[in-house]
């Protein structure tokens, strides 16, 4: 007789998990690379989770009301593509067979990007903690939502899979931590505690810590379950999670990692390796299953797990609550087309501040962006976001708005001194779907912090806003701890992520009018907290050139050379161009707040900007790096630099006009 004969409910539980497990070794197999261990050990967590715990339409993974799910410990992939296989979802046999290969909707690690390439997946997770802090994102994206438009609309939780990697990182302390003060009560994490890492037993390097009482500490509910197989253990404490309302939920999970591979389960072997031939068909025998049979489903283990029906049925529940809530509230429905839109609503541009003020008054950019997010504030009403504990030096919060807090979730929200946790947050918010480009800030130089974030911001094409002040040598004092001089080439470097640079306050307005209506993934908004010169738009070029990247600010008859220049230093460039103008000099000056954006346009474009066959100069506070794409000779800083007030370091350090001129003059 097979196993499949006339089985009991439990039996088919067990043959539903030792599924997984097997599609896990046998794709693992195939590919001769990844990670079985996890999903062998974590198979009936997934299953619960899929099958009996949460929300979700594999017909229509992304339907508004679904439970999020995120797999944080993002190695163990082949436990989510298997159950995503397993629970209906366009996922094939033939995507498991091709795990890991090239073009293949099963990579290595999870990954989504703007079109959803693989059905099912939320986020897409590779460095540990990255997905455990997304999930603290998404879950204060669904109480955002839930208390803007209610519950007949917004009622979800967000679940997810740890591992002892994850909760090592820092990253988890700093969102962990902000999910216990805000009291996200929706966020429940399953910890995979099987005692290994890569190197070996965590013995090694991590059973000395107290997880449970850590978690406690942050303000979490705690339970454990001592079995990974005990599924009626496991039903029991997620249930318990789901009724505790008031707290974030973490439940520790002792597993066995590899199980059950007769010679490498409970070893770091099984990590990140294939089993190999004969492991494989020891461990199918263990299971009683048939070891000449590969990636073999049971026709009842399709029919237990299939979540179509019941997935369908939850959304039409969904569906006609909120064609009730539309017709009762068409307001709040007209607002949430446009939130879920991912769009501002129309007449933003109209309302953007002019900042006409008379030639020769200054303003800092920061002080700027700031004037302009309360002029944009009712056009993007579900735009979350806020600092890293700095919000009146970067001037990043919408005043008449309220802030997240235990007890309200308003738009405003107070990171706290976690910008690693922040930046992933960003994402997780985003990725949710409703919240309009949600934003993080701190000061430029602590980018650094982010950088692993706003990656994969850019790497997922998600429509995040990272606005950093301080940018430059005029933070001045501080010192070069606080001195941002390669934190530009940096971002740059990053795929995907335009970075903009505005020089005065009109071109800061029209920058936010670009992040939200024109660019498409995420953006960096980078900006000076000294004072600088409103530039007189009468005389000079408009500041909605700032659009294409690039454009001409200052024209001059038959320039014999081109100065380039961003942000604070476009001052600096018009002061040099007027100097060589009195010696017979004719100079061109293009403000260019943005690389990304003029390489998009094209050739002809650039050509009319930056002429070939004219020498061109830049001029920028921070390093030369990148600039020789752009022009022939670059004044910049290639050291760090100093503390003193910051005219004075700018001016030792050569960001000047006289630098600028005798560049010029070199040239020509």
């Amino acid at each position: 007789m097979s196993r499949t004969d006339d089985l009991t409910a439990i039996d088919l539980d067990r043959l539903c998990i030792d599924t997984i497990r097997t599609l896990t070794i046998d794709a693992v197999e195939r590919a001769r690379s990844g990670h079985p261990g996890m999903p062998m050990g974590m198979a009936p967590v997934a299953y619960l989770l899929y099958s009996k715990v949460m929300k979700h339409n594999p017909a229509d993974p992304m339907w508004p009301d679904r439970d999020r799910f995120v797999l944080s410990a993002g190695h163990g992939s082949m436990l989510l593509y298997s159950v995503l296989h397993l629970s209906g979802y366009d996922l094939t046999m033939d995507d498991l067979r091709a795990f890991r290969q090239m073009g293949s909707r099963t990579p290595g690690h999870p990954e989504r990007d703007r079109i959803n390439v693989t059905p099912g997946i939320e986020t897409t997770t590779g460095p540990l903690g990255q997905g455990f802090a997304n999930g603290v994102g998404m879950a204060m994206a669904e109480r955002f939502l839930r208390e803007r438009y209610g519950a007949d609309v917004t009622d979800h939780r967000t679940y997810g899979i740890c591992s002892d990697g994850d909760l090592m990182e820092g990253i988890s302390s700093e969102a962990a931590s902000l999910a216990g003060h805000l009291g996200l009560g929706r966020l429940v994490y399953l910890y995979d505690d099987n005692h290994i890492s890569i190197d070996g037993d965590t013995a090694l390097t991590f059973d000395t810590e107290d997880v449970d009482a850590r978690f406690r500490a942050y303000g979490w509910h705690v339970s454990v379950v001592q079995d990974a197989n005990d599924l009626e253990a496991l039903e029991a404490a997620v249930d318990e999670a789901c009724a505790e309302e008031a707290r974030p939920s973490l439940i520790r999970v002792r597993s066995v990692i590899g199980y059950p591979a007769p010679s490498k389960a409970g070893t770091a072997g099984v990590h990140g390796s294939a089993l190999g031939p004969e492991e494989v068909r020891a461990t199918k025998i263990a299971l009683g299953l048939d070891p000449d049979l590969h990636f073999h489903v049971a026709d009842e283990v399709y029919e237990s797990f299939d979540a179509r029906e019941s997935g369908g049925a939850a959304q039409g529940e969904w569906q006609d609550r909120f064609d009730r809530w539309r017709r009762a509230e068409p307001d709040a429905a007209a607002e949430w087309d446009v939130a879920w839109s991912g769009r501002p609503s129309p007449g933003l541009a109209d309302a953007l501040p002019k900042f006409d003020s008379p030639p020769g008054s200054k303003l800092a950019t920061r002080t700027a962006s700031g004037v302009t997010m309360q002029a944009i504030s009712r056009f993007v009403p579900t735009m979350v976001g806020g600092s890293a504990d700095l919000t009146d030096n970067v001037k990043t919060s919408f005043k008449t708005e309220g802030s997240f807090t235990h007890a309200r979730a308003g738009r405003n929200v107070y990171w706290g001194v976690r910008e690693h946790a922040m930046a992933a947050a960003v994402n997780g918010l985003a990725l949710h779907g409703g919240i309009i480009k949600p934003y993080g800030s701190t000061f430029l130089q602590f980018a650094d912090y982010m950088r692993p974030a706003i990656r994969l911001s850019a790497l997922m094409e998600l429509p995040c806003v990272w606005v950093f002040s301080h940018d430059s040598l005029g933070v001045g004092e501080d010192g070069p701890t606080h001195q941002p001089v390669e934190h530009l080439a940096a971002l740059r470097a990053i795929p995907g992520l335009t970075v903009i640079r505005p020089s005065d306050a009109a071109e800061t307005a029209e920058a936010w009018r670009m992040i939200l209506e024109d660019v498409e993934g995420p953006a960096v908004l980078v900006l000076s907290r000294q004072d600088l010169p409103v530039l007189d738009r009468e005389v000079l070029g408009a500041a909605e050139g700032a659009a294409r990247g690039a454009y001409v600010l200052r024209e001059a008859d038959d320039a014999a050379a081109v100065i380039v220049g961003t942000g604070s230093e476009v001052a600096v460039a018009l002061d040099a161009a007027e100097t060589l103008a009195a010696e017979g000099v004719a100079v061109r000056v293009v403000a260019m707040p943005s690389w990304e954006l003029l390489a998009a346009q094209s050739a002809e474009y650039r050509e009319s900007v930056l002429p070939a066959g004219v020498p061109k100069v830049s001029i920028e506070a921070g390093i030369s790096m990148g600039w020789e794409r752009w022009v022939d000779r670059a004044v910049a800083v290639d050291r760090f630099g100093a503390s003193a007030p910051g005219p004075q370091v700018l001016e030792e350090l050569g960001i000047n006009a006289g630098a600028v001129v005798d560049a010029v003059r070199d040239l020509l």
